[in-house]
């Protein structure tokens, strides 16, 4: 844990200060942009172009540095543009940002314990809470604490004063900031991305929503033993405190988790991917954010007490419309037969299918065929990889490299220009499979998806 001395007293939130860097940092940025830019006037093509991408790569760097210095809610949209911006962000602002992840200092715990006073007032004399944070993010940090009358142990999630009230001002400082720096085309999609990040924004400071979601991911399985949510302990939430019960568990990147027996692996591998598959069969929304600290793992003992998958923050939760579910059921349905004609008349039916030109949904039907072979089989898909897939239908995700075969796919393909921004609807859902194939690929787990599809499907 970060040195008391490194703990930030307080924060900036004041939107004034904020501005102040913010609009410093950029105009520096957009004036040695302009600068390198001139410099290389006279440069052979080649030349311009390394010393563009130098000149941005420092850009971004510094700007990132000077965010990393905020805290609060610019942090997190940041975090979210990193996350969610390959598409439409040149790479170099996508790498700077990715950074920010890393850069999250504490806030010094008489800061905290003044928001907790103003939140829950004597209701802190029920607990005792540990003053080092085992958490700490862009928007809030976690404590962990003990009820004292029967030793329950909860955790708080506590949001830092003013982060919520800071989000629209610090949207439009962001935005202001990629515009002055002219490093990001402003197109249309761009500025509904923005949106999109806002609402977003906003989800993830609402806890009473997140005390809801909670409970009912943890209603629908709780009868499901590979599974643990954490019970939100209303007494002690607010519109800034979350209390939950504190939930034990290793990491995912663990080493241990390794060190287990591949069965067991394939089961946590099968149960982390079931969820993705239920919340788009089932339940109709997703939790978006793959994160893998939002996950941790129970182990059993190998025999009778099983291995547990703990499911933590429902903070981005995403609905999707009837409509739009169809449209991603009927791809994964094509995915597990196989078929490409079949693919091709699953895209349909949804604006940005319906708008893109029949020649190129062959080609683009070849990419969701390849993102799609773990449901298929042996016995439909001739193309599968030698040794990827065995006789039981356990798909490899570390040998398959499947991510990284997509991407070159469909930057290969001729519909590239349509894969540079899909929509937001479809950059969830298809994150949220990424976020549980890496999963699967970290802890080395070969999984029978398509067991798991059929019988939705």
């Amino acid at each position: 844990m970060s040195d008391q001395n490194e703990k930030l007293k307080q924060l900036k939130t004041s939107s004034m200060d904020r501005r102040l860097s913010i609009a410093k940092a950029s105009l520096l940025a957009g004036t040695r942009w302009a600068a390198s830019s001139a410099s290389s006037m006279f440069s052979s093509e080649e030349e311009k172009e390394k010393k563009r991408k130098q000149a941005m790569k420092e850009q971004a760097n510094y700007l990132v540095q000077e965010i990393g210095k905020l805290k609060g809610s610019i942090v997190k949209i940041g975090q979210m543009m990193a996350l969610y911006g390959e598409h439409f962000l040149p790479e170099e602002i996508t790498q700077a940002l990715n950074t920010l992840n890393n850069q999250t200092v504490a806030l010094a715990w008489p800061a905290i314990k003044e928001q907790l006073v103003s939140q829950l007032g004597s209701k802190l004399d029920d607990l005792t809470i540990d003053h080092e944070p085992i958490g700490t993010a862009s928007l809030a940090q976690v404590h962990r604490a003990i009820r004292k009358s029967d030793g329950l142990e909860l955790v708080l999630k506590i949001q830092y004063p003013g982060v919520a009230d800071a989000i629209d001002s610090d949207m439009s400082l962001f935005k202001n900031m990629l515009k002055l720096t002219r490093m990001v085309p402003q197109t249309r999609e761009f500025d509904q991305w923005f949106d999109e990040v806002r609402e977003m924004m906003h989800r993830e400071v609402n806890y009473h929503l997140e005390a809801e979601t909670t409970r009912r991911f943890g209603e629908r399985l709780k009868t499901d033993a590979r599974y643990v949510v954490p019970q939100v302990i209303d007494h002690y939430c607010t519109d800034q405190v979350l209390c939950m019960t504190f939930e034990r568990g290793v990491p995912i990147n663990s080493p241990v988790m390794l060190s287990l027996p591949q069965e067991r692996r394939n089961l946590l591998g099968e149960a982390s991917l079931e969820v993705a598959v239920r919340e788009l069969f089932e339940w109709g929304e997703m939790q978006t954010d793959p994160n893998f600290g939002n996950y941790l793992v129970r182990l059993g003992n190998g025999e009778d007490i099983k291995d547990k998958i703990i499911l933590l923050d429902f903070g981005a939760i995403r609905q999707f419309d009837a409509q739009l579910l169809q449209v991603a059921r009927n791809l994964i349905k094509s995915g597990y037969d196989h078929d490409s004609q079949e693919m091709v008349n699953s895209m349909s039916g949804y604006e940005f299918f319906d708008a893109m030109p029949l020649s190129i949904k062959p080609d683009m039907a070849k990419v969701f065929l390849l993102a799609t072979e773990a449901f298929s089989t042996l016995l439909n898909n001739p193309d599968l990889p030698p040794g990827v897939m065995d006789e039981q239908n356990r798909y490899d995700w570390k040998k398959s490299q499947l991510h990284s075969r997509v991407m070159q796919r469909a930057s290969k393909s001729m519909a590239s220009r349509y894969f540079s921004i899909p929509p937001k609807e479809f950059m969830f859902i298809s994150r949220k499979f990424i976020g549980a194939y890496t999963f699967m690929t970290v802890i080395d787990a070969k999984t029978n998806v398509r067991k798991m599809v059929t019988p939705f499907v």
